[in-house]
């Protein structure tokens, strides 16, 4: 098991974890949440052995290989196969014995065929397939491999290693859906204890057994996966309000007491006592419950319709055609996630869409009026390295008031000196949230997304959701966060062998159609009519669920009108005026009347919803 006893661990001066209690039990899968910042990078290098502790203890199993991935990857011309496989550094270490005849020489050959040696290529083979490499790039030599290929390589090389604890520190960033789902499958079945920094909910879900959440320089272990934590949080952090608001009410009346009463000799003694009650207790912090980013989309400008269209187009580059006869017309208010294998395209259907590339044939006929605001990677790049966030948007609009641009970005997480701070010592995050900052406020009415949440945190993407959810214009998404995708997209349209159709299906039958399709032991579909059928299903389905979901959003909407009546009524002073309080009152039956009628229309839905089989 891994131990942590009263430990504490400092940043400089700045305390990371303080006097820390943890006990993580073999075989456990284990997700390490937290704000961007507070530590779990730090917490793995603990673990690594390349920090130390600066007091407490901390216990790791006696001879436990530890695997994680490495940040950089040296250029080579070693063959990538055979990097992949250096992961196994016993595998290597018997090869030696084997090769040399050395010592030991029939250990070695009876721990070889022990560990199957003798499969170990076709199982680094099997990784990197999993991985999206192809057959022929096993031979091609790790430096030809970009910067993005190279992390795969280094997450493959991690999971060749036969560890007993394995370490992966974001392991999607630089992964395709299908890679993402195959990651996951591949972590379902890891036999050893699994330790996983990540910040899509979706991969937390499917991979891990408990969620381990570092705050306030502690960390506290939560059971279930990443949505079994968020409920556990919220009831506590309810809690910890409630306590904190009672305990405030305890100080507020010692504390007048002791000023009433403390300089009258004859209450002296009991204004001495509650001072001392007051010095004994233990202040309950108040809760936090709010993401730090606060951002929302302005009215889009406006536009004609469609916003653009694209007639028999074709795309690629150097003369080599990736998308052919692509017809497509984008009307404001289109929200549409694209899915694809890597390489079918996406990316540059996005480019293409956005103007960044000219079609080889057909027409990309651009509406009056149209305003596209397009994020890719490549957008950090463009940021100006020795300038604050503040002065990039300064030379946006000049003309615009300081307190307003700082009240802007404030919403994103860049507030007091971090308005100022230069761009060049950001982190990735940081340099990812400037950007979309920057984008917003052009006010776009076509917005492209590839991949945007690539280092960005949960609360950030949580808030990118939100946004993206009340906004105007038209969306095309690309990511390979199955949340921020089912959260803001309404339709898919897949990019397979050149063209782009739309799907048939939601987030999670695309997930099983890679899943399938990526397992070598599926037969061929014995009922030819199945997926036709799930797809007649699937429409007949689709209007009561719109039905269903109007009808949460209008009962979510009258519940909070409620809660906020019912603040009103709390409130003494709210009494003195006879007709708001009869007009309240009023509002309060109609809406107990219309959150009646609501419930029932709800129930007769779902029980509909329940008859087609």
């Amino acid at each position: 098991m891994i131990l942590l006893k009263k430990l504490s661990l400092y940043r400089g001066s700045h305390p990371l974890l303080l006097e820390v209690d943890l006990v993580i039990h073999d075989g456990h899968k284990v997700g390490i949440v937290g704000a961007n910042g507070s530590g779990k990078s730090s917490f793995f290098s603990l673990l690594k052995n390349e920090l130390h502790q600066d007091s407490g203890d901390l216990e790791l199993p006696s001879q436990a290989v530890i695997a994680h991935v490495m940040q950089e990857v040296a250029a080579s011309a070693l063959p990538s196969i055979e990097y992949v496989m250096d992961g196994d550094v016993e595998l290597r270490r018997l090869e030696s014995i084997l090769k040399s005849h050395g010592e030991g020489l029939a250990d070695a050959i009876s721990r070889y065929e022990e560990i199957d040696g003798y499969g170990a290529r076709a199982r680094a083979a099997r990784l990197m397939h999993g991985l999206g490499f192809r057959e022929a790039d096993e031979s091609r030599a790790v430096e030809e491999f970009s910067g993005g290929w190279r992390m795969r390589l280094n997450l493959a090389r991690a999971l060749m290693c036969r560890s007993d604890i394995l370490l992966l520190d974001e392991p999607t960033n630089h992964l395709d859906l299908e890679a993402v789902l195959w990651l996951e499958s591949w972590l379902r079945s890891y036999e050893g204890t699994l330790l996983l920094i990540s910040h899509d909910r979706d991969f937390l879900d499917g991979t891990v057994r408990s969620i381990c959440h570092l705050e306030n320089r502690s960390l506290k272990l939560y059971t279930g996966n990443y949505g079994d934590f968020e409920r556990q949080r919220a009831a506590n952090l309810e809690q910890q309000q409630a306590a904190y608001d009672k305990q405030q009410r305890e100080v507020a009346h010692l504390q007048s007491y002791i000023e009433r009463f403390r300089a009258k000799a004859t209450k002296a003694r009991q204004a001495q006592s509650r001072i001392k009650a007051l010095e004994r207790m233990e202040l309950i912090s108040k809760a936090h419950v709010e993401s730090p980013f606060h951002f929302s989309f302005e009215t889009p400008r406006p536009a004609s319709n469609p916003l653009l269209k694209l007639e028999k187009v074709s795309a690629g580059y150097g003369g080599k055609r990736i998308l052919e006869g692509i017809s497509l017309s984008i009307e404001s208010g289109y929200r549409i996630g694209l899915i694809g294998s890597n390489g079918a395209g996406k990316s540059t259907l996005i480019r293409l869409i956005a103007g960044a590339i000219a079609p080889l044939s057909g027409e990309r006929l651009e509406g009056r009026g149209l305003s596209i605001g397009y994020f890719a990677q490549h957008q950090m790049e463009s940021l100006r390295m020795e300038e604050s966030p503040l002065q990039h948007l300064q030379r946006m609009e000049p003309q615009a008031r300081e307190q307003d641009l700082r009240d802007y970005l404030g919403g994103f997480g860049f507030s007091g000196d971090g308005v100022l701070a230069t761009v060049g010592n950001f982190s990735g995050g940081e340099k990812a949230r400037l950007s979309l900052a920057l984008l917003i406020r052009l006010r776009p009415n076509l917005l492209l997304l590839d991949e945007p949440t690539n280092h960005l945190d949960l609360e950030m993407r949580h808030a990118l959701a939100m946004a993206l959810q009340d906004y105007e214009g038209a969306l095309i998404l690309v990511s390979h966060d199955r949340h921020l995708v089912r959260a803001t997209t309404d339709q898919l349209l897949l990019v397979e062998k050149g063209r782009a159709e739309p799907f048939e299906g939601d987030m999670d039958d695309y997930g099983r159609r890679v899943t399938d399709s990526a397992s070598p032991q599926k037969k061929a579909d014995p009922a030819p009519n199945r997926k036709r059928l799930e797809a007649e299903l699937r429409a007949r389905k689709r209007p009561i669920q719109h039905k269903i979901a109007a009808l949460e959003r209008e009962m979510e909407g009258l519940s909070s009108e409620k809660s906020e009546n019912e603040m009103k009524m709390s409130d003494p002073e709210f009494y003195s005026d006879r007709d708001a309080v009869k007009s309240c009152l009023m509002r309060q039956a109609g809406i107990d009347a219309r959150m009646e009628a609501l419930e029932e229309a709800w129930l007769e839905l779902q029980e509909e919803l329940e008859t087609i089989k």
